[in-house]
């Protein structure tokens, strides 16, 4: 989630990152399991951003993250395939404006496998929602990332396991992610 240039351009470290992301990705595919990513995006002049939005409003007017911005792309290191579906929100959580649950409920998927920048950001709002639809949950921590480490530690380590299974990538590829009882994604 939310593994766009403007985004992973943030950070110093994202190289590892990226690839940890691409190890997840990759075993995925590898069990059968379907890739969603999901990306922010706005129409040209940001007419889906009010003013009262604090995360959104500063960008409202910029061009970012609208049709044509590169840094609204995915990051080339872990670029979608044709059969991957991208999905487009237009707040924080990735269900957040978006027809996630559409496609969740087309393909008969009840558990999320979840990655993504900010762990604090995406992520948390992503786990809560989906949670509260009652879908299952894992959260990958060294696949999630966040510019204040101390934060990243505290929801990977008290708050995600009350409503998720959390676990590192090298974790989840160890197992035959394809044998779970739900279809993934």
């Amino acid at each position: 989630m939310d593994v766009q240039r403007s985004i992973t351009d943030r950070f110093d470290t994202c190289g590892d990152y990226l690839v940890r992301v691409g190890e997840a990705i990759g075993a995925a595919r590898t069990a059968g399991l379907p890739v969603i990513y999901v990306v922010v995006g706005f129409r040209p002049g940001h007419p889906e951003v009010s003013p009262r939005n604090k995360s959104f409003s500063a960008i409202a007017g910029t061009g970012a993250f609208a049709a044509g911005d590169p840094g609204a792309e995915i990051h080339p290191a872990v670029a979608p395939r044709p059969e991957d579906v991208i999905v487009t929100k237009r707040r924080v959580s990735a269900f957040a404006g978006s027809d996630l649950d559409l496609v969740l409920g087309a393909g008969g998927i009840g558990h999320l496998v979840l990655t993504g920048i900010a762990t604090s950001g995406v992520v948390l709002s992503t786990v809560r929602q989906a949670a509260d639809l009652d879908l299952r949950l894992t959260v990958l921590a060294d696949a999630c990332l966040d510019a204040d480490p101390a934060v990243h530690r505290v929801l990977t380590g008290k708050v995600f396991p009350r409503q998720a299974d959390v676990l590192t990538v090298a974790e989840w590829t160890k197992t035959p992610a394809g044998q779970e009882s739900d279809q993934d994604a």
